[in-house]
C-alpha cells in the first residue's frame, strides 16, 4: 500500500503494485534481485506438506487460509476468509509459483479490484535484458498488477530470469514461444517433449503462471477460413500450422492431464489461452471463438480436479454491444473462472491510438466482471512498445479498471475519488496532484500557465481565471447564505 498524506492532515492508502520500487530511495541490483518475502512461508508448508507441493488451491478447499491469504486480504480491505471462498470455488487464483519468493501476493477475481497486466519482452530485432528488466520496473510504478514476458528474440531464458528475480508481482509467460525458438523457428518441428521440458524450466525459474494454448483444436482450425483476419493469436497460429502439418490433434490438448501435474507441483496457475479470439471487429463472437472458449471450460474443470488454479483468456477485438454477451458465455461455460481480456478493442480504425480505443472495452468488461485486462500500448499492430508507450497504455488501463471498480461498487474504491474531489473543491493544488493517478502530469499541466508559488494557493486554474471559477463561486455563494440556505421562491 502507498500512503498520500494530505494537507489537511489525514492520509489515504493506495493500493501499489511497485513493491519496494515505491521507495524514491532505493538501490538495486538487478543481478541480487529483490528481498525473498515468500521464502519463509513456503518453506514452513514444505517442512509440513505429507502430500507433496499443495497449491493456493488445494489450501483454500480444504479450509486453511495461506499467508498469502492474509497479505491479499490487508491490501484488498476484505476479509481472509473472503479470499480463501473466493479462490476455493475456483473464482479466483493466486499467481504465486513456489520458486518465485520476491513476489507480494495478489489476487485475480471478479470479487476484488480489477487487476491490470503489461506485456513486455524482447523481439528477434529489438531491445535487450537490461532494457526488458527497467521496462518490468517501470509498468510497475505505474500499476502493473502482473508482467507477461513475451520474449521472442534471443536470450529467453536469461532475460526471464533478470525479470523474475526483480519482480514483486506475478509473472506470465507462453511457453510455446520459447519452445519454437528451440526447434528452430518451425512449428511442424514441436514436440511435447521439446514443450514439457520448456514448462518445467521456467517453473524451475519460478514463472508464476503460463498461457497454455490448448483449446486449439484442429478440428476448429477450418473454422477460421472465413475470417477477415485469420487466426491473430502467436501461439494460436503456431498450434494451428503444428496440427496442419501432421494431421493431428493438438499435443497440448492430448496430453493436458500431464501438463497439469507439471503445474501443481510448482503452484503455476493456467491462463487458458483463447488462441482462437478474433482479431478484428468483423470476427467478433465466431464460431471458432466459442468453440474454443467450450474447450477452455472443459479444460479448467479438470485442472481444477487437480487443484490447480485456472483463469481463462479472451478477445480481443469486441463491439461495445457484444462485450456483455462475451462476458455471460464465459462465466456460463467456464464455471465463473476468472476471465482475462486483451481489452478489447471496439473499434480497427485508429492505429497509434489502440491503448484508447482497447480502453473503451476494458472499462465496459471490467464493470461486466472481468477479473484481469491485458493492457494494450499505443504501439499495438505497429511496433515493440518504448518506455513511454507502456506508461501510456498502463495510465489508460488503471483508469479502465477504476471506473469498472467503481461501476462494481468495490468496498472502497470510491474513497480515492472522494478524497480528490474534496481536495479539488477546497482548492488544495499540492493534494490534487498528489492524489492524481500521475502526479507529475497533473502538476506540469498545471504549471504551464501558472508556475508561480502563489497560484498553489489560488482559487481558479487558468481554465476559467479568478472570475469564472464555479467552485470559487459556489464557496461564496456558502459564505454568503450558508450550506443550508432555504430554496429560494421562483
Amino acid at each position: 500500500m502507498r500512503e498520500v498524506v494530505l494537507s489537511t492532515g489525514g492520509s489515504i492508502l493506495l493500493y501499489d503494485t511497485s513493491g519496494p520500487y515505491t521507495d524514491e530511495n532505493l538501490r538495486t541490483d538487478v543481478r541480487a534481485g529483490l528481498p525473498k518475502l515468500r521464502a519463509p512461508w513456503t518453506a514452513e508448508r514444505a517442512a509440513r506438506a505429507g502430500d507433496g507441493a499443495p497449491t493456493q488451491l488445494g489450501y483454500a478447499r480444504r479450509g486453511e487460509i495461506t499467508t498469502e491469504m492474509e497479505f491479499i486480504a490487508l491490501r484488498e480491505g476484505v476479509s481472509a476468509q473472503t479470499v480463501r471462498e473466493e479462490v476455493a470455488a475456483g473464482r479466483a487464483v493466486i499467481p504465486a509459483n513456489v520458486n518465485h519468493p520476491e513476489i507480494e501476493p495478489m489476487v485475480i477475481g471478479e470479487a476484488f479490484l480489477v487487476k491490470v497486466n503489461a506485456n513486455i519482452g524482447n523481439s528477434a530485432v529489438s531491445s535487450s535484458i537490461e532494457h526488458e528488466v527497467e521496462k518490468m520496473v517501470w509498468a510497475t510504478r505505474w500499476g502493473a498488477d502482473t508482467i507477461m514476458d513475451l520474449s521472442t528474440g534471443k536470450d529467453i531464458h536469461q532475460t526471464r530470469e533478470w525479470i523474475l528475480r526483480n519482480s514483486p508481482v506475478p509473472v506470465g509467460t507462453v511457453p510455446i514461444y520459447q519452445a519454437l525458438e528451440k526447434v528452430g523457428g518451425r512449428p511442424e518441428d514441436l514436440t511435447w517433449e521439446v514443450y514439457r521440458d520448456t514448462v518445467i524450466e521456467q517453473c524451475e525459474q519460478g514463472v508464476d503462471y503460463m498461457t497454455v494454448h490448448a483449446g486449439v483444436r484442429a478440428d476448429y482450425v477450418p473454422l477460421t477460413a472465413r475470417r477477415k483476419t485469420g487466426i491473430v493469436s502467436r501461439g494460436g497460429s503456431i498450434l494451428a500450422a503444428w496440427c496442419m502439418a501432421h494431421r493431428r490433434e493438438n499435443f497440448l490438448y492430448e496430453r493436458f492431464g500431464e501438463l497439469t501435474e507439471i503445474l501443481r507441483a510448482y503452484d503455476v496457475t493456467y491462463s487458458l489461452g483463447d488462441g482462437l479470439r478474433p482479431g478484428s471487429i468483423y470476427d467478433a463472437n465466431d464460431r471458432a471463438q466459442l468453440a474454443e472458449l467450450e474447450t477452455l471450460g472443459e479444460l479448467g474443470r479438470l485442472a481444477r480436479d487437480m487443484d490447480v488454479q485456472v483463469m481463462i483468456e479472451g478477445p480481443g477485438h469486441v463491439p461495445m454491444h457484444k462485450i456483455k454477451e462475451n462476458v455471460a458465455l464465459q462465466k456460463r461455460l467456464c464455471d465463473d473462472a476468472p476471465f482475462y481480456t486483451l481489452g478489447p478493442l471496439t473499434t480497427d480504425i485508429a492505429p497509434g491510438y489502440d491503448h484508447i480505443t482497447s480502453a473503451i472495452g476494458a472499462a465496459m468488461i471490467g464493470w461486466y466482471g472481468t477479473a484481469m485486462l491485458c493492457y494494450v500500448t499505443p504501439k499495438e499492430h505497429l511496433g515493440l512498445p518504448d518506455l513511454e508507450d507502456v506508461k501510456q497504455g498502463m495510465i489508460a488501463y488503471k483508469i479502465a479498471a477504476h471506473a469498472a471498480d467503481l461501476a462494481k461498487g468495490h468496498p472502497g474504491a470510491q474513497a480515492w475519488d472522494d478524497a480528490l474531489s474534496d481536495a479539488r473543491f477546497e482548492f488544495r493544488w499540492e493534494d490534487q496532484f498528489n492524489l492524481a493517478l500521475d502526479p507529475a502530469t497533473a502538476r506540469a499541466y498545471h504549471d504551464e500557465t501558472l508556475p508561480a508559488a502563489p497560484a498553489k494557493q489560488a482559487h481558479f486554474c487558468s481554465m476559467c481565471g479568478p472570475h469564472f471559477c464555479s467552485m470559487k463561486i459556489t464557496h461564496e455563494i456558502r459564505s454568503r447564505h450558508g450550506e443550508d440556505a432555504e430554496p429560494v421562491a421562483v
